[in-house]
């Protein structure tokens, strides 16, 4: 036991001058630090404070950790394009666009949201053509009822001069539904004071282009998803029909082409090539690209017949049917008829005789009683005395069987008294 006891004084006398040799060693950092700002700030209180700290905020003790670290080499500075803003970015057509010549002609698209969507279906439809050009001067909001916002009559003029056109292409009213202003009084859409003052703002609009010598193709307004405003539209649709024929313009109707057998409004439809695609956009407006396409498919031929270019027209003919509209004003259109053609005629040119053949050379063919009865429905001539002889020829046996007859009638009877 006494050796044990030893042990252990010996071991707290150790201990004792351990501690005793730290807390030197630490008052002398405290008087080291004493004279300093930082160690007057965050002086320690107590011994375990001084010997153990754990009081520095992580933040800082992290910052510490960085500050030791080696620095990491930095990455090249890689250039980055920024990418474009979806609402502001130019639709980029599908066709690649040949350059254009200096003396291409200008196909100058007005209107509203809608005809900047037939503007970007016609750059598709012109893109590989070097002689003509699509402008698009159209203004989204626009139209001919709020003519305080933008007055299509009155810059019409100015647009024509600056950019001179061969053609114009029109596209508007979807955002005419709402009222108009007549003389100081607000007039409701599509009463008979609205639909008078839209028929003259719509006229003056067309003679400002047509007093110009300027032809002008107006394409109709299509149906939309929401049913009073698709009953809107075929309204406006007869009012911009009647002043375009009136002024001697052109114009194109393509509500067929973006409805059912119903005639309801439809999502999904035939594409120029007949393919199912999404025509309609989700909100029942606006159009996808092959919608888009669709439009300036219905102004193509049209425009194709007043601009001279494409397969149109070749045809003189070619602008006079419901896809053309009517005939361009002071041109006689040509009509060209085709006679008839017979299946016989082996060149289809009227003709009678194979090709190289002469009337000298001709040949008379001698058609046997099978060919005569196949090819010309002519029986042979019936045999004396057979079952289809209906002729009046008798047949031998019936010849001498009547003229015995006759004999046995002219003989008396028995006991007839002769005369």
């Amino acid at each position: 036991m006494g050796r044990i006891a030893h042990a252990r004084i010996a071991r707290w006398i150790a201990l004792t001058l351990v501690l005793a040799t730290i807390v030197a060693a630490g008052g002398g950092a405290l008087l080291a630090l004493s004279g300093t700002p930082a160690y007057a700030q965050e002086r320690p209180r107590t011994l375990f404070e001084l010997l153990f700290r754990r009081d520095e905020p992580l933040f800082r003790r992290g910052e510490r950790r960085r500050e030791a670290e080696p620095q990491r080499s930095q990455p090249r500075n890689v250039k980055r394009v920024p990418r474009p803003d979806r609402a502001t970015a130019p639709v980029q057509s599908a066709a690649v666009a040949t350059g254009k010549q200096e003396d291409a002609r200008v196909l100058l698209v007005v209107g509203d949201f809608l005809a900047a969507g037939l503007a970007e279906g016609l750059v598709t439809v012109y893109a590989e053509d070097p002689t003509v050009r699509v402008v698009d001067r159209s203004n989204g909001s626009s139209g001919f009822v709020r003519d305080d916002f933008y007055d299509w009559p009155a810059r019409i003029g100015p647009i024509i001069e600056e950019e001179k056109p061969a053609a114009v292409v029109v596209m508007v009213g979807s955002n005419d539904r709402q009222a108009i202003r007549v003389a100081g009084s607000s007039e409701d859409v599509r009463t008979a004071r609205w639909e008078a003052e839209y028929t003259t703002r719509a006229s003056n609009f067309l003679a400002q282009i047509t007093g110009r010598n300027v032809p002008v193709v107006w394409v109709g307004l299509p149906p939309f998803r929401f049913p009073k405003m698709s009953s809107d539209m075929i309204a406006f649709n007869d009012i911009q029909r009647g002043v375009t024929e009136a002024a001697g313009g052109v114009f194109v109707d393509i509500w067929d082409g973006f409805v059912d057998e119903a005639g309801s409004f439809v999502t999904n439809g035939p594409d120029i090539n007949g393919q199912p695609v999404r025509l309609r956009a989700g909100d029942g407006i606006n159009f996808t690209e092959a919608g888009k396409r669709k439009i300036a498919f219905y102004a193509e031929k049209p425009l194709a017949r007043l601009l001279q270019t494409g397969p149109a027209a070749l045809a003189p003919d070619a602008g006079i049917g419901e896809m053309f509209g009517p005939p361009i004003p002071g041109e006689a259109p040509i009509i060209q008829q085709t006679p008839p053609v017979s299946l016989l005629d082996p060149a289809l040119d009227g003709g009678d005789e194979l090709m190289g053949r002469t009337v000298e050379t001709r040949r008379t063919t001698v058609l046997t009683a099978a060919q005569k009865l196949v090819i010309q429905g002519l029986a042979p001539d019936p045999r004396p005395g057979r079952v289809d002889d209906f002729g009046a020829t008798p047949p031998p046996l019936a010849a001498a069987a009547s003229a015995e007859d006759r004999s046995m009638d002219a003989r008396p009877l028995a006991g007839a008294v002769v005369e």
